[in-house]
């Protein structure tokens, strides 16, 4: 018997949606796709800053609007910290709400590393009378405080502006501070000095609404510098420092570099830039990105999406004939590093003959008042610039020969080593648990530990090693191109409990043969057997290293027993 046909009035209807593609904007995708999306749409993270001066300051936390707690503050520099007391456990299962204290992380924007001793002591000052005396060297340059209460934010800026610093789009999805060489314009074997670029951008474009509404963070990288010092493989767009043999100093363009939980590699575009080029370049890569970025995920709006899928050709391609009009230099790629350690850490002489030290805080923390005798011992011998790293450490710079032991011994004597171990200078740490409201594991109380047993126990080991610590996935800390990386999470002991432990990440790597270290299948480590673990596994490297081979090179063909 044939079917009788159904009738289309009665038949349940299909659903049919319009397909609304990656939230593009070039694209016509202007419907905002998810809640961050929305409130950036309806109002500009740059327009909190009159809300906080004008209310939230003078009512207190509690008057906080949410879209601007835990959205547009951050376009200042503000994120809520951790409520103490909060264990890793709960990191992933407690709202936003439960997690919020009524406290603040506050980042001060050091765009290329550069301060004065004025600057830094100022936020010395402030760190110590509106932070509990908190700071934090960033791998980033900036210098993070925490314990800030929203009622005294605009007296902090008042004092931030006063010596010319800000947070302005420190945080948010924004275009980042601008990372460069600490030693632009000042270390004898520069290529070439970027510092006028980074002027430039931060001039024409930071605070600007032409970049205040982007997909998510975008972060930048200059550098002239040979030892290739701002992880410039890791950034959304670097300038790398190269001499093209027609048209002498110049800069290589990359984009799309990145890590969190989908790390990937930057790209050449082949193009050679010129100084004088590197502002309106920088505004063509970061207009395709607010254009083009994916803003339907955010797990997929990082420019690393979009040029993993268009490739560098057709990139290259969109940013010359849609946002330059015009066809860059083809150029060279840069040259391997100079050096393994690309930190700055120890005495240098300085082109005009002076030298600049730069020396090692622990797992970059420090204190307000630390900072302020920073900048006094600077002062009295003879010089009024420091600088930041992206390693968490700091230089004095403009030293005459005849004041350098002296400048050593006394940060010495503070704790701010210029002759560092392998371990003070190699290790690395997020900001962990103790503020982080991602963070699974505590970081940086464990990465000091973790030196002071190293040096204890492995005295003589003096090979170039980076062992960088991170409190969850996200990868703050670089874990996927460190020799050793440790990305936190909850495992369980000998007894079956669960605590605080790492996953291990060996073998990565940056400048030299570039890549993400190697997982070996279910190793991770205990926090309290951390010590145990590196020592064994150095140990071993050291009995099977062959001659002059680095540690990432031989994680990559050891056998996972001995990485065990």
């Amino acid at each position: 018997m044939a079917a009788t046909p159904q009738n289309p009035a009665s038949a349940p209807r299909r659903k049919v949606s319009r397909h609304r593609g990656e939230g593009q904007w070039a694209m016509g995708h202007f419907t905002p796709l998810n809640g961050n999306e929305q409130f950036k749409k309806d109002d500009d993270g740059l327009n909190v800053r009159t809300r906080i001066e004008t209310i939230y300051s003078k009512r207190g936390f509690d008057s906080i609007d949410p879209n601007d707690l835990r959205g547009r503050m951050r376009w200042w520099g503000l994120y809520t910290q951790r409520k103490p007391g909060i264990d890793g456990g709960k990191t992933a299962i407690l709202e936003p709400e439960e997690l919020d204290d009524k406290y603040f992380m506050l980042r001060v924007r050091i765009d290329g590393g550069r301060l004065t001793t004025q600057q830094l002591r100022v936020i010395g000052e402030i760190s110590q009378e509106f932070a509990r005396g908190s700071a934090d060297v960033t791998d980033r340059q900036n210098i993070q405080l925490h314990w800030i209460r929203i009622e005294d934010v605009p007296e902090i800026w008042q004092r931030l502006e006063a010596v010319g610093l800000s947070t302005t789009e420190a945080c948010g999805d924004t275009p980042r501070v601008v990372i460069g060489s600490p030693v632009a314009g000042i270390a004898e074997d520069e290529i070439i000095d970027g510092s006028w670029a980074i002027d430039e951008i931060n001039r024409r474009y930071i605070g600007s609404k032409e970049f205040s509404n982007l997909p998510r963070k975008f972060k930048s990288a200059i550098s002239g510098s040979p030892l290739l010092d701002v992880v410039h493989e890791i950034n959304d767009i670097a300038f790398v420092g190269v001499a093209h043999p027609e048209h002498g100093p110049g800069f290589d363009l990359w984009v799309g570099g990145g890590l969190s939980t989908n790390p990937k590699i930057g790209v050449r575009l082949g193009a050679w830039v010129p100084l004088a080029e590197v502002p309106d370049v920088w505004a063509g890569v970061i207009g395709i990105f607010r254009d083009y970025g994916y803003r339907r995920l955010r797990t997929r709006a990082r420019l690393k999406f979009l040029v993993a899928d268009w490739g560098a050709e057709k990139f290259r391609q969109i940013l010359e004939d849609d946002y330059l009009d015009r066809k860059l230099v083809d150029g060279p790629a840069p040259a391997e590093p100079v050096s393994r350690w690309r930190d700055h850490v120890g005495v240098h002489r300085q082109q005009d003959g002076n030298f600049y030290v730069g020396f090692a805080p622990r797992v970059g923390r420090v204190d307000g008042a630390t900072l302020a005798k920073i900048a006094d011992l600077a002062e009295a011998h003879g010089s009024g610039r420091v600088r930041t790293t992206v390693e968490q450490k700091m230089i004095v710079l403009d030293v005459t020969e005849d004041q350098v032991e002296s400048l050593v011994e006394a940060l010495e004597a503070l704790d701010l080593t210029a002759r560092p171990s392998t371990f003070r200078r190699g290790t690395m740490a997020c900001t962990g648990i103790e503020y982080c409201k991602l963070a699974i594991v505590e970081t940086k109380q464990r990465g000091s530990t973790l030196i002071d047993e190293l040096e204890r126990r492995l005295p003589e080991f003096d090979e170039p090693l980076t062992i960088n610590i991170n409190g969850c996935p996200n990868a703050c800390a670089r874990i996927q191109v460190a020799d050793i990386g440790l990305k936190g999470q909850l495992v369980l002991n000998d007894a079956g409990e669960q605590v605080e432990g790492f996953q291990v990440h060996l073998g990565g790597a940056l400048g030299l043969e570039a890549g993400f270290g190697r997982k070996v299948r279910g190793l991770k480590v205990t926090s309290e057997e951390l010590p145990d673990y590196v020592e064994r596994v150095l140990r071993r490297f050291q009995a099977e290293r062959q001659d002059g081979e680095r540690f990432a090179a031989w994680a990559s063909r050891a056998d996972e027993e001995a990485l065990s």
